[in-house]
């Protein structure tokens, strides 16, 4: 249980963790399609609407970098900050709220204002304090919106519980590019924050819908990793399938959490151990997962 719990402890204090040499971090831009650019830092990729409306940001990484992401952006336009979207409310992505959200008004999932006002006690894991009111969301909905910003429709929908329970995806319909928060890690296998109401099975439901639905030649922004396409999204969700599948087999074969994580996963998947997310960490999420998933199956009985 023990590389769990550190992994839990890890995202109140990533920021820390991320910005240790903050004067050493650069924050560069690429464009992608359309009006839209990438920005590239410490934390969570951020995307840029660029157009006569001004400027609209999806995430915006951590307080301490605002400087440095006013900079790339100054670089795209002079143009005012007019929105700032938030995928979810983890810190790498929510950070700078506190300074962009004086300039632009913030729109997220409603329970990304709910996580951000309350903050979290993870008892002796640490505490995630409230955010200051400049970094709450002023806009929210349920299923989702969209805004109508630099000549196109960006469209915000709400997932069901996957990452965390206030997951939103940006979708940019005219330049055809994708946003998807933490919904999606390249080649690497992602974080479920279960203590904010994620979910494996759900996280494995969201991105297989994704797939299915995403839209021809999609330009996509991972919530951490390179700009990617459909390929990239097939990868990931094919790791996924059969990871939890390999979890699954053995814990109803009755091996034990440490005889899933020492057995570990085939040689083609080994790479997306080698992240943020450790390959035993992932193990332990599944297993886990499917633990709590079982015993509400039974309890409804």
């Amino acid at each position: 249980m023990r590389s769990l719990l550190a992994v839990l402890v890890a995202i109140p204090s990533l920021a820390l963790a991320q910005l240790k040499d903050v004067e050493k971090v650069s924050v560069t831009s690429s464009p992608v399609a359309g009006n839209v650019h990438m920005l590239v830092g410490a934390g969570g990729n951020i995307g840029v609407s660029v157009g006569p409306d001004g400027l609209l940001i999806v995430d915006d990484q951590f307080e301490p970098l605002a400087p440095k992401i006013h900079k790339a952006l100054d670089k795209l336009s002079k143009a005012k900050i007019a929105y700032v979207l938030n995928t979810h409310w983890h810190g790498d992505h929510t950070g700078g709220n506190a300074v962009f959200g004086r300039e632009g008004r913030i729109v997220a999932h409603r329970e990304v204002r709910t996580r951000l006002v309350v903050g979290q006690d993870r008892g002796d894991r640490g505490v995630v304090p409230p955010a200051k009111k400049e970094a709450l969301p002023v806009i929210t909905y349920d299923t989702g919106m969209s805004l109508y910003f630099n000549g196109e429709e960006i469209r915000l929908t709400h997932l069901p519980a996957g990452h965390t329970d206030g997951d939103t995806l940006v979708h940019f319909v005219g330049s055809n590019v994708m946003h998807t928060g933490d919904q999606f890690f390249v080649d690497a296998f992602p974080f479920i924050d279960v203590n904010s109401g994620g979910s494996v099975e759900g996280y494995v439901r969201n991105v297989e819908k994704l797939l299915q639905t995403l839209p021809a030649d999609v330009k996509i922004i991972p919530g951490h990793g390179p700009l990617t396409d459909r390929a990239g999204l097939e990868r990931f969700v094919a790791a996924l399938r059969e990871s939890v599948t390999l979890v699954r087999t053995r814990r109803e074969a009755g091996k034990t959490l440490e005889q899933v994580k020492a057995e570990g996963v085939p040689e083609h998947l080994k790479s997306f151990g080698e992240g943020y997310i450790k390959t035993d960490v992932w193990l332990e999420t599944v297993y886990r997962g499917l633990e709590k998933g079982a015993a509400k199956a039974t309890d409804s009985k």
